[in-house]
């Protein structure tokens, strides 16, 4: 009778796991720990089929990735150490009070908890500071993508009138004025002589070591069963499934390196920001931003290109309703620059359980900072 009752419940659950194959998941075994433990235990190629539109081309989520810049490397360690010390090096602006830190600070998982940042003569940007975690792997940098290279990127704030405000001409010799950094320049160059071109890829390259540690859902992909709650396991299917997080975060880093139209680009008021148009010129790029990674993304708050929105439950319910999404009205109608919302949105209709599971799973990419600011700058 034992043996009897043993093979009836190993077939049942053999019937449940290939039933997985179909991306038809029940409420009910949605809502089992034990079986959404023992599927997602598997590796990750045998794990239900995400729910992605046909024309998405995922690639499966995964473990950390390794950096492209060695940190053992004897000749790269005097160019990251420079491109540390100029990060957090104030003198860099022009007031000689804001550094890249200010707005990137290690302690704030390298944004600045504010819903734009705060520059030159307490001038507003206009958009809020992504955090710079694993930023080696993006394509382009900024929102709108206008950076294809993190040495284009270290320019951009050291120079706008609302950020550092510093005068790029003047730049390399107000640093060579710096005694202390000449011995930093020429271990790290082979010279003590300073220019831009150096100062930016001192900064590019230490930005390249600004990688996430091991997560619990890393520790959960590499063998320990037990590292994520069952509340992060049932987030981690229905991210993958139900809520269609995968269309556009997906991969080790969660993210599809593209840009998209999420609705919040204020269409026709003071602070319309049209966002990857303003780059490329083509209409349906209007109010297009770039999709972030999630790694340490529960941390980072408050969230989107504009800073609007405070608390993830909030961004659960926008996305829960398919964002605001406003159609043309009179003259509007005849206009090429009104935006036009994803297709990839649609309504979700998560229950608060549900909701709360995916912000759980959320915190489970979350992990420590290592990196911390140098003790003393050069004098």
């Amino acid at each position: 009778m034992n043996k009897a009752l043993s093979l009836l419940s190993i077939l049942f659950i053999g019937l449940i796991l290939l039933s997985f194959k179909s991306s038809e998941w029940s409420v009910e075994i949605q809502s089992n720990a034990d079986t959404l433990r023992k599927v997602y235990s598997r590796p990750p190629h045998l794990w239900p089929k995400p729910n992605v539109d046909q024309s998405v081309k995922f690639t499966e989520l995964g473990t950390l990735l390794k950096s492209p810049i060695d940190t053992s490397d004897i000749e790269t360690q005097p160019i990251i150490l420079l491109g540390k010390l100029l990060f957090f090096d104030p003198r860099l602006s022009a007031s000689k009070k804001i550094s890249c830190a200010t707005c990137h600070a290690p302690n704030l998982f390298w944004a600045d908890a504010k819903e734009v940042s705060l520059g030159h003569d307490d001038l507003p940007n206009i958009r809020n500071a992504p955090a710079l975690e694993n930023v080696w792997f993006y394509k382009s940098f900024f929102w709108d993508g206008r950076a294809k290279t993190l040495a284009q990127q270290a320019e951009g704030p050291i120079s706008a009138h609302n950020e550092m405000n510093q005068n790029l001409s003047s730049l390399a010799s107000k640093i060579s004025k710096i005694k202390g950094y000449k011995m930093y320049f020429k271990s790290a160059f082979g010279t003590a002589k300073v220019t831009n071109e150096r100062i930016f890829k001192s900064l590019a390259t230490f930005q390249q070591t600004i990688v996430s540690e091991p997560s619990a859902f890393d520790h959960f992909l590499n063998g320990d069963t037990l590292a994520l709650t069952d509340q992060q396991l049932r987030g981690l299917h229905l991210f993958r499934t139900k809520a269609r997080c995968m269309n556009c975060h997906y991969g080790p880093y969660f993210t599809d390196n593209e840009f998209h139209n999420l609705g919040l680009s204020e269409y026709g008021k003071a602070n319309q920001d049209l966002g990857l148009y303003n780059v490329s010129r083509k209409n349906e790029d209007v109010g297009k931003f770039k999709t972030p990674g999630l790694r340490n993304a529960a941390q980072t708050g408050p969230w989107f290109h504009n800073g609007s929105v405070k608390t993830l439950d909030s961004l659960m319910i926008l996305y829960n309703m398919g964002m605001p999404d406003v159609a043309p009205e009179g003259d509007q109608k005849l206009d090429k620059l009104f935006p036009k919302n994803d297709k990839l949105l649609r309504g979700i209709m998560l229950s608060v359980g549900e909701r709360k599971a995916i912000i759980a799973f959320l915190e489970a990419l979350s992990s420590p900072i290592k990196i911390q600011a140098p003790n003393q700058l050069p004098r």
